[in-house]
């Protein structure tokens, strides 16, 4: 696959055909969602010896960000798919409530100043 930039619909397509090729097949629902935690347990580890306040043991590896993020990017898509969640259409709908809900909280919290 190269760099070319993709929509969510053409994501869904292409993890759903890796894992009918590659994958054989989808794991059930519930073991996509304990690994989809784990994968995001995986991001915070990152995120809290990278950004916050832990630190990496000496002499480990420098873990990739990027990767792990692609993992849970992987895995969610594997529940949508398997689900029926039409991404594009959810992220919208979501974003339009998030909109509307949240527009004038954000303008005035003092705290995002």
């Amino acid at each position: 696959m190269n760099n070319q930039e993709l929509s969510l619909k053409e994501v869904q397509e292409i993890v759903d055909k890796w894992i009918t090729t590659v994958g054989v097949r989808y794991y059930n629902e519930l073991t996509n969602m304990a690994i989809l935690t784990e994968e995001v347990g995986e991001v915070a580890r990152i995120m809290a010896r990278q950004y916050g306040e832990q630190s990496f043991k000496k002499g480990s590896p420098t873990p990739d960000l990027g990767d792990e993020l692609a993992d849970v990017l992987f895995v969610l898509v594997c529940i949508a798919n398997q689900t029926g969640v039409d991404l594009t259409a959810a992220l919208q709908k979501n974003l339009n409530k998030k909109t509307k809900r949240d527009a004038q909280r954000h303008a005035d919290n003092e705290k995002l100043k």
